[in-house]
């Protein structure tokens, strides 16, 4: 076998392991929000969090690796020349984004107000809004999306 192969295996069991993360965190934290028990509400929480650093290491290697791969495979500028791989660069690249402008400011928002819920032991009106957060949801749509088209991308190559 040949870089190029290998890299592509482990391109696609990154991306494989991002979608995981994705599906993971996403059920786990729409049931967290939906529970009226603080501490259910926490516990899921939590559990939610391996899928959340899955998502965060697999987000951070899926591009590069795609980067090398595209390289290895003999494609100019990084495959940056063929359409659908710019496409998929241009649709991940603004993920990377969300993290310093959402999701890590909204986070720290969220954790201050679950502590505030577990300390009065009921889930509260500031939990709530932050599980509500309008910036959160369309970011996690977003990158859902974003993630769901670029596999699509890869697949068909429909340009």
């Amino acid at each position: 076998m040949d870089l190029g192969i290998l890299l592509k295996l482990l391109h696609v069991g990154v991306a494989f392991a991002l979608v995981a993360g994705l599906i993971g965190r996403w059920v786990l934290l729409t049931r967290a929000s939906r529970s009226t028990d603080v501490e259910d509400a926490a516990q899921l929480a939590e559990a939610a969090s391996p899928f959340e650093r899955l998502v965060q290491v697999a987000g951070t290697g899926v591009l590069p690796l795609g980067m090398l791969t595209a390289w290895a495979q003999g494609y100019p500028w990084l495959g940056l020349t063929t359409g659908w791989m710019l496409a998929s660069v241009v649709l991940l690249l603004p993920i990377n984004l969300l993290v310093p402008f959402v999701f890590i400011p909204r986070g720290k928002i969220f954790e201050q107000e679950m502590a505030t819920a577990r300390r009065q032991g009921v889930v509260t009106t500031g939990l709530r809004a932050a599980w509500n957060d309008r910036a959160v949801a369309f970011a996690r749509r977003f990158e859902i999306g974003a993630v769901a088209l670029v596999i699509a991308l890869m697949v068909l190559k429909p340009f």
